[in-house]
């Protein structure tokens, strides 16, 4: 998405929740346990996007800060000058060292016994 947004000649905006855990960002410039980045190129050096989360280093009052976003923290990624993009619904995410779950058919004991099942993610990534 932030690719497609630069592609575009758009500014990415991602609005964050910075009360979520594993949330770095410069406390001084949360409002209201939320924070707005600007993702551009201009904006942000060494820009790295994963299945677990958002690390880059920006700049605040003049001063380099090394930016950490998990994926359960991004509410919102859009576009400055146009308003699009999209609004994302909280969900739980794995944590980076938890194993992932595997995949049970619907005969098998976990789709029977009523074990809770984990939502994955509809969204996916395109190039």
């Amino acid at each position: 998405m932030v690719d497609w947004i630069i592609d575009c000649g758009h500014t990415p905006y991602v609005l964050v929740d910075a009360t979520v855990t594993g949330v770095s960002v410069p406390a001084e410039h949360v409002q209201d346990g939320r924070i707005i980045l600007n993702l551009s190129p201009s904006a942000v050096r060494d820009l790295a996007i994963d299945q677990h989360g958002v690390g880059c280093n920006g700049r605040f009052s003049g001063r380099s800060f090394p930016l950490y976003l998990p994926m359960a923290s991004v509410a919102a990624i859009y576009a400055r000058e146009t308003g699009e993009g999209m609004v994302f619904e909280p969900e739980e995410f794995p944590s980076p060292d938890s194993p992932a779950p595997s995949d049970a058919p619907s005969g098998s004991a976990a789709a029977t016994t009523g074990s809770p099942v984990t939502k994955t993610s509809h969204l996916k990534r395109v190039k």
